[in-house]
């Protein structure tokens, strides 16, 4: 027999079953630092972005985090393995605090989850509490822990409160999203109606707009809803609470040692008990800034007396979206048909029994709730006091004062938007902070779009300065061009500009470092221009295209290649425009018949937005260079710079007419409640970025003053003609005349 399994008498050889505790240990102290990562980096997050509610984005309730702290806090639930050190008691106590702090942590994720997903990560991380609490009851009775008797159950108390916190915030979720998704959906509509009435928007104007969104987003973002619950700002209270009562326990047998009358040996986790209490440490201490912050932030630090007052009015007063759905529920009948009459109406009235127990449960935790934010605010408002009357002993309130002043008059300047603001019932006394931590986001995100302005792009489109109307939009695809199928597909705003470029790569004897700096110009133009159609094109009538537009350009910026054509190796034997042009049509020919006999799934009835992206590229370089080829004169023929020049200007034109359209993608803060704040911010950070770009715009003329006809290339163009065709009309000179009377479009020479 080996050493592992039965010995010769028929005894069980356990002598090895021990060792590879260590390495467990090793791998619950790397859970408690995942654990600690996730909430720091949470942390992290909210300084940096001013979010001092703090949402959860990298550490929130999920299969994943209670996977992970179920590893880290093995240790609370291990029934059997001797642990008879210091740092193993301690280890055991840390994993009880390192619980409740990770249940405080978890309060403002419940906004993001669904109905369904909210009740299965409550239920789970209900049965792993009271699985928790059970075990270290077991492990108190049975004398595994023999230390920290008074800390353990006041942190099994702590432990059970957050979670009745917890699922009371839970309960509520749904109620007051359902609330402030209507009271949005209200203001959002007034404020796009005050939007048409202003008529064309400054960039003032267009700031104003956006704080007006950003506030209201802001303010109704279930995160924020989540963090700034009063029985959130609780838990703020709970957590710190069971961090003192750890911190304190260590202290004491650190410093006290001698008071704790600790067992000799060894445990055998061994070595990694070290380990894992520090990681539980840091993971205790890291996790319990989020959870103060939020309840400083919600007791109103600035303005004590006013949301003292506001407070004791309505302290035990639980407003009706606490309990709603509970009634909702107890309304509801019980489809149960599988029993008698009698079965039935005990099922009916234990519903309504375990409901009304429910209902008064939460109320009484909204009560607690309430009554340790009046107790926090009171504590803080003498602390203030006396910070107050500290500060004039050091002589430092003048400058406060005149700093205050200073601050009060920027204040005063700013427009007063507390009417978008979203807020609860009972959440009257928080509007003032809400706008005041709301209030310098949007300069500071401007700000920061203000100096990631694309620089390139701006000396691109300076040329429509000098050539305004955008004509370069209908002058690159004539009519009169047949497709190299049956039915010619539409155009988006990307496709034109890459096929563009690409010929103006081919281009030969142009100095490459104008070819870099158009590329360049491009690079930031397309990100710009998809912006616009991802929020334009809403149905995705044009995504196959778009995609078309993506996939060639990455060819094109990366080799200088369209579809795998080597466009710098025509121009290096290319030996003037019309030769390239040709040669570049003739390729896309070719191209189109090779990926038609390819793909055999192309059917001849499909729409054309639907062919293959290598066929609506092929289609587009043919139909581009034809339309050169019949267009250009001599001159152009034969001079490439003059070419260069005749393509950048229609880059520019396609360009600036796609970038008309940002200010409407800037209104546009549709979706989900969850997704509007990041739709508003990064609208913002793009009014920073575009500020330039629509200042050159504004100045220019457009074919239409109704938006939707602007907003896709193929309306522009039509709209474009028919204004074309209407000044020529009206004018006297023989200048430009019309060389086709085609219902469908009108081709025209502009001399």
């Amino acid at each position: 027999m080996g050493k592992i399994g039965c010995t010769i008498d028929g005894n069980l050889n356990d002598s090895e079953f021990s060792q590879p505790m260590p390495w467990i240990g090793v791998y619950v102290a790397a859970a408690s630092a995942a654990c600690a990562l996730g909430m720091a980096m949470d942390a992290f997050h909210g300084l940096r972005h001013r979010k001092f509610w703090f949402p959860c984005n990298f550490f929130s309730l999920n299969a994943t985090t209670l996977t992970l702290l179920a590893v880290a806090t093995k240790l609370s639930v291990d029934l059997n393995t001797s642990m008879p050190r210091q740092q193993d008691q301690l280890t055991k106590l840390s994993s009880a605090a390192l619980i409740c702090t990770v249940i405080a942590n978890f309060m403002p994720s419940l906004g993001l989850m669904e109905n369904k997903e909210l009740l299965m990560n409550i239920m789970a991380l209900g049965i792993f509490v009271i699985t928790a609490i059970v075990n270290i009851g077991i492990q108190l009775a049975t004398g595994v822990i023999y230390v920290f008797f008074k800390e353990h159950i006041a942190l099994m108390f702590l432990m059970l409160v957050l979670l009745l916190l917890l699922i009371s915030s839970a309960v509520t979720i749904p109620t007051t999203k359902r609330y402030l998704d209507l009271k949005y959906k209200k203001k959002y509509k007034l404020a796009n109606k005050e939007c048409n009435i202003m008529g064309t928007c400054t960039a003032e104007k267009l700031k104003y707009e956006l704080m007006k969104f950003w506030t209201m987003a802001y303010t109704s973002c279930p995160h924020f809803v989540g963090g700034r619950l009063v029985t959130c700002t609780a838990s703020g209270v709970f957590c710190l609470m069971s961090t003192g009562i750890y911190a304190d326990a260590m202290f004491r047998s650190y410093i006290l040692h001698k008071s704790f009358n600790f067992c000799s040996g060894d445990s055998e986790y061994k070595w990694s008990s070290t380990l894992i209490l520090v990681t539980h440490t840091v993971a205790i201490g890291v996790g319990a800034i989020a959870p103060a912050f939020r309840w400083f932030r919600a007791i109103n630090f600035n303005c004590p007396k006013k949301a003292n007052n506001a407070c004791k009015l309505k302290l035990f007063k639980v407003e009706n979206y606490w309990i709603r759905i509970l009634l909702q529920w107890k309304e509801c009948p019980l489809d149960f048909r599988y029993c008698g009459r009698h079965g039935r109406k005990f099922a009916h009235k234990s519903k309504n029994k375990l409901l009304d127990l429910c209902i008064l449960v939460q109320i009484m935790m909204v009560s607690l709730s309430k009554l340790v934010r009046l107790v926090s605010i009171f504590s803080v408002s003498q602390s203030l006091i006396y910070c107050r009357k500290a500060i004039k002993m050091l002589k430092c309130y003048s400058m406060v004062s005149s700093l205050d002043t200073e601050l009060g008059s920027q204040t005063s300047s700013k427009p007063d938007l507390s009417c978008y603001a979203l807020h609860l019932e009972g959440e009257e006394a928080l509007i003032d902070l809400m706008m005041q931590s709301n209030s310098d986001l949007v300069n500071h995100w401007i700000g920061i779009g203000k100096k990631k302005q694309p620089k390139h792009l701006l000396r691109l489109l300076e040329k429509l300065k000098s050539s305004p109307g955008f004509r370069g939009v209908h002058k690159f695809d004539s009519a009169h061009i047949p497709s190299l199928n049956s039915e010619n597909p539409p155009n988006c705003w990307a496709l034109p500009v890459v096929t563009l470029t690409s010929i103006a790569i081919a281009l030969p004897n142009i100095n490459f470092h104008s070819i870099k700096e158009l590329i360049k110009c491009v690079n930031e133009g397309l990100m710009y221009i998809k912006v616009v159609e991802d929020n334009l094109d809403a149905r995705k009538d044009l995504a196959n295209i778009r995609r078309a537009a993506e996939l060639v350009w990455l060819e094109v910026d990366l080799c200088y290649k369209w579809l795998d054509v080597d466009l710098r190796k025509i121009a290096t034997e290319g030996q003037n425009p019309k030769h390239m042009l040709e040669g570049l049509s003739e390729k896309a020919q070719q191209r189109f018949i090779e990926f038609r006999k390819k793909d055999s799934t192309v059917c001849p009835k499909e729409s054309p937005s639907k062919w293959p992206i290598n066929m609506l590229a092929a289609n587009s370089m043919y139909r581009i260079c034809q339309t050169l080829l019949v267009s250009s004169d001599s001159i152009e023929f034969e001079n490439s710079k003059i070419m260069f020049d005749r393509l950048s200007t229609m880059i520019t034109d396609i360009t600036g007419a796609c970038l008309t359209n940002l200010q409407r993608v800037m209104q546009c803060h549709h979706g989900t409640i969850t997704e509007r704040s990041k739709g508003v911010r990064s609208a913002i950070l793009l009014l920073g970025k575009a500020e330039n770009i629509l200042e050159i715009l504004r100045s220019q003329p457009l074919p239409s003053s109704v938006p939707d006809q602007l907003s896709k290339i193929d309306h522009w163009c039509t709209l474009s003609k028919e204004e074309d065709y209407l000044s020529c009309s009206r004018s006297s000179t023989s200048n430009c005349t019309p060389t086709s009377q085609s219902s469908s479009d009108l081709y025209l020479n502009v001399d």
